[in-house]
C-alpha cells in the first residue's frame, strides 16, 4: 500500500514545500532558509542513526562520497536557486519549471543509465515540455524579473536532474537511512557555504517562519525526499521523476487557496498539458498491465 501511495504522497508534500517556502521567505533570506532546513535534516538523521545503532559500514569505501555528491546536487543546488526564484515569481510557476526534471532525466537516463522509454512516454515528455514552454514564454514577455526567477528555477532543475542520475548510477545499493544521512550532511555544508558567501542573511523567527521551516524540514525534505529515494530504488529514473509533472497543478491549487495567487488562462493551460504528460510518462506499458 505504501508503494502505491508513495507517488501521491510525494506530490502532495513536494507541492506544499513551495507554499511553505513562499510564506517563510517573508521572514528569512532564501539561502539561509535552505541551510537551516538541510542542517535540521542532517541533525535528525544523525540522531536516528545513533539511537537505532545503525552501522556506518554501508558508506565505506567511496560510497559516502557518492551519496554526498548526490545529496549536494539534489538538496542544495536543487533548492537554493529556486528559493531565490520564489522572491521573483509565483510559486506555481516555479513549480512548473521544475517539472522539466522528467524530460531531462529521461533523455539523459537513456544515454547514461541505458533505460528504455516507450513511444507513449516520449509523447508525454513532449507534452510536459510544451506545457512548461507556454508559461515560461509568456513570463518572458510579461516581466523581466519573473523570467529571471524562472531561470533560477531551471538552475534548480539541473541540480535535481544531475542528482537523480548520479543517485541512480552510484547510490542504489546503499541502504536508505545511512545514504540519506550522508546526503543531507553534504547538502547542509554546501547550502551553509552558499548562505555565507552569496547573500546577506536575515532571519525574523516569527511563528510562521518556524512553522514553514519545520514543515519543509521534517515533512518535505525527510518525508518527501525519503519517498523519492525509495521510489528510485524500485523504478526507472524517468518514471519516478515524472511525478514532478503533477506538482505544478497541485501547487497552483494550494497557492490559490492559501496565498491568494492567481494564474492566467495560459498558465492554467500549461498546467493541464504538463499534467497530461505526467500521466503518459508514469502509466505502465500496456503489455505490463
Amino acid at each position: 500500500m505504501l508503494t502505491r501511495l508513495a507517488p501521491l504522497l510525494f506530490v502532495l508534500l513536494w507541492s506544499s514545500s513551495f507554499i511553505a517556502a513562499k510564506a517563510g521567505l517573508r521572514h528569512i533570506s532564501p539561502l539561509l532558509f535552505v541551510a537551516v532546513r538541510m542542517a535540521g535534516c542532517a541533525v535528525v538523521l544523525v540522531a536516528v542513526m545513533l539511537l537505532l545503532r545503525r552501522s556506518w559500514r554501508p558508506l565505506s569505501g567511496w560510497r559516502w562520497l557518492h551519496c554526498a555528491v548526490a545529496g549536494a546536487l539534489l538538496n542544495a543546488i536543487g533548492l537554493m536557486a529556486p528559493h531565490v526564484g520564489l522572491l521573483l515569481a509565483p510559486a506555481a510557476q516555479i513549480a512548473l519549471v521544475q517539472s522539466l526534471t522528467p524530460l531531462l532525466t529521461a533523455v539523459l537516463g537513456v544515454v547514461l543509465l541505458h533505460e528504455r522509454l516507450h513511444s507513449r512516454q516520449w509523447l508525454g515528455l513532449a507534452l510536459g515540455m510544451a506545457g512548461v514552454g507556454l508559461v515560461v514564454g509568456y513570463a518572458a514577455f510579461e516581466s523581466t524579473s519573473r523570467f529571471q526567477g524562472l531561470l533560477l528555477a531551471f538552475v534548480g532543475v539541473l541540480g535535481l536532474v544531475a542528482g537523480t542520475l548520479y543517485f541512480g548510477r552510484f547510490c542504489r545499493g546503499v541502504p536508505l537511512l545511512p545514504g540519506a544521512t550522508a546526503q543531507f550532511i553534504a547538502a547542509a555544508v554546501v547550502s551553509a557555504l552558499g548562505a555565507w558567501l552569496l547573500e546577506t542573511s536575515r532571519a525574523d523567527w516569527t511563528t510562521g517562519a518556524v512553522v514553514a521551516t519545520a514543515w519543509n524540514t521534517v515533512m518535505v525534505s525527510l518525508g518527501g525526499m525519503g519517498l523519492y529515494f525509495a521510489m528510485l530504488t524500485r523504478g526507472s529514473a524517468a518514471r519516478v521523476s515524472a511525478n514532478f509533472y503533477l506538482v505544478p497543478g497541485t501547487a497552483a491549487l494550494l497557492a490559490w487557496v492559501i496565498l491568494g495567487e492567481r494564474l492566467s488562462l495560459l498558465a492554467v493551460l500549461g498546467l493541464v498539458v504538463a499534467s497530461a504528460g505526467c500521466w503518459l510518462v508514469a502509466a505502465p506499458p500496456r503489455e505490463a498491465a
